[in-house]
């Protein structure tokens, strides 16, 4: 008879995100999530495969709950350049302890591309699936009249995910953030 494993997966899955984001991928030991994680080594390989399984998972799941994040932010935003511009205030001055771990999916880019194909197919994926509803949200300026129609939509798009992500980037080791703001005002001037 198997025995019932005494934990969530999900709740694991959670925890060992935070623990990559914080130390990265290379850092990270197998002990380092037996510890964290309190489970012990078999439950983890039974469950995750190893340390490579759990960490594509963890970030599968982070960039999955950030894409939806996103699109829910920007679809509760009444006017089409004030969501962009909400959007990148909060890349700068969201919570905290957020912004001083940047972005988990440009932090796992930096480290392992260009050495690592699996990260590097889910960092052309990620960028198209930004890409693919900014596009979305910039047609809908342009159907209400806020976008003008003779922008390249899609060279926009590109640009604006360009931004965010340079905006997580920089907003990590840039305390000024007045400086930010007036970045932000730029680059939105583009629309």
């Amino acid at each position: 008879m198997a025995r019932k494993k005494q934990f969530e997966e999900q709740e694991i899955l959670s925890k060992a995100t935070n623990l990559f984001w914080q130390q990265g991928f290379h850092a990270t030991s197998i002990q380092d999530l037996v510890n964290h994680l309190k489970i012990n080594r078999a439950s983890l390989y039974d469950t995750f495969g190893g340390k490579e399984e759990l960490f594509n998972k963890a970030l599968e799941s982070y960039r999955n709950q950030s894409k939806e994040a996103v699109q829910t932010f920007l679809s509760n935003q009444p006017s089409i350049k004030e969501g962009l511009k909400n959007l990148f205030l909060l890349a700068i001055m969201g919570e905290k302890s957020v912004q001083e771990k940047g972005c988990f999916v440009i932090n796992c880019m930096s480290e392992l591309i260009p050495n690592n194909e699996n990260i590097l197919e889910m960092a052309i994926q990620n960028k198209k699936e930004f890409e693919g509803f900014f596009i979305e949200y910039l047609k809908k300026g342009v159907e209400n009249g806020e976008i003008n129609p003779q922008k390249n939509i899609e060279s926009t798009a590109s640009f604006l995910f360009m931004f965010y992500s340079g905006l997580k980037v920089v907003g990590k080791t840039n305390p000024d953030k007045e400086e930010l703001i007036k970045t932000i005002e730029v680059g939105l001037s583009v629309l």
